[in-house]
């Protein structure tokens, strides 16, 4: 999605963009097809062909690389064509390199990466820490397009409802989400609902029927269209072991939704505790539970941080801003 928010908004008089990543569901959503190069999701040797013939034939100045893998390919790709093209990379998440030896992760970065945007100002620091050079480093945060997630103050019925809107992973830790359904099971106007799809759907199933917990929580799978998913709960659960710096919580912000969420990554950098939402410390089933008890029957508090977050996301986390943002530090490599 950030790629395809990138190349659908980029303009610069200046500056010729050209795309290239795998075919996707995304695919139908690129504006500019004829500068748009696919990549193989299967073959490395394929796509360094292919890249070189692009890099070569058009001249690029400057890649983007939106995963540490196009990291790797880009450097690999200098060193096959000759041609000293700068990179550029997005980190949006921990990598499984860093994760085994942040030496060798630090060396690639500072030795071929002429600029590093970060999501979060957390995951800037980190970069730091691991032996990034500081000068290279900029936030950019994530870009929520404030017309397909507009702000709604429409009434959401009779029944409270609770929801989670994440990949059905052990990371997303579901298993709290449902022990907090559980011991909100005596209050019969909260409902519980879980949006997303992946490996631990059966599991997460037999859990939620373990429980008992059929009439309570529902498992509705992936949504295509998360704005509307999202407009219709009152509150937004994030219970995640580990966080970057998650979209949904700002696309939450933007319509109008509520947010409760594990203090994880950069998410308090979006979220201040009491002002644009609730922040908990720790996994506490019980803490989640006071507060959505709280937000039910406390209307103004409610309104007040919605007023607040929406404007927050105005201020700081447009889709434009991020557009922006972005071409700055592509200025700044030339």
């Amino acid at each position: 999605m950030y790629f395809c928010k990138l190349e659908n908004l980029m303009h610069d008089s200046n500056i010729t963009f050209h795309f290239a990543a795998g075919h996707g569901q995304l695919y139908e959503r690129i504006k500019n097809k004829h500068r748009f190069h696919e990549l193989s999701r299967t073959s490395h040797t394929q796509n360094m062909k292919k890249l070189v013939k692009v890099v070569s034939d058009e001249k690029i100045d400057l890649v983007h690389a939106n995963s540490l893998r196009m990291v790797l390919y880009c450097i690999c790709v200098r060193k096959i064509s000759g041609i000293k093209f700068k990179i550029m990379y997005t980190k949006h998440n921990v990598t499984i390199l860093e994760n085994r030896s942040r030496r060798v992760f630090a060396y690639l970065i500072n030795r071929y990466v002429e600029r590093v945007i970060t999501v979060s100002d957390f995951e800037k620091n980190n970069l730091i820490k691991a032996g990034i050079k500081a000068n290279k480093i900029k936030t950019v945060y994530n870009g929520v397009d404030l017309n397909q997630f507009g702000f709604n103050q429409e009434e959401k019925g009779d029944f409270f409802k609770v929801g989670i809107l994440a990949r059905l992973s052990e990371e997303k830790n579901h298993e709290l989400f449902i022990r907090i359904a559980d011991q909100l099971r005596d209050k019969p106007q909260i409902i519980f609902y879980i949006a997303g799809d992946g490996p631990r759907k059966q599991k997460i199933k037999t859990m939620i029927e373990t429980c008992n917990l059929s009439h309570k929580v529902k498992l509705i799978g992936a949504v295509n269209r998360p704005e509307e998913f999202i407009k219709n709960i009152d509150i937004l659960l994030l219970t995640s072991y580990r966080e970057v710096f998650p979209m949904v919580i700002l696309e939450a912000m933007a319509v109008g939704t509520n947010v409760i969420s594990i203090d994880r990554g950069g998410i308090r950098e979006a979220i201040i505790d009491k002002e644009t939402g609730f922040l908990i410390s720790s996994h506490s089933a019980e803490e989640f539970c006071r507060i959505i008890l709280e937000m039910e029957s406390d209307e103004s508090l409610k309104y007040k941080l919605i007023e607040n977050a929406r404007r927050k996301v105005e201020d700081e986390f447009s889709l434009d801003r991020m557009v922006e943002n972005t071409l700055g530090e592509y200025r700044k490599c030339y």
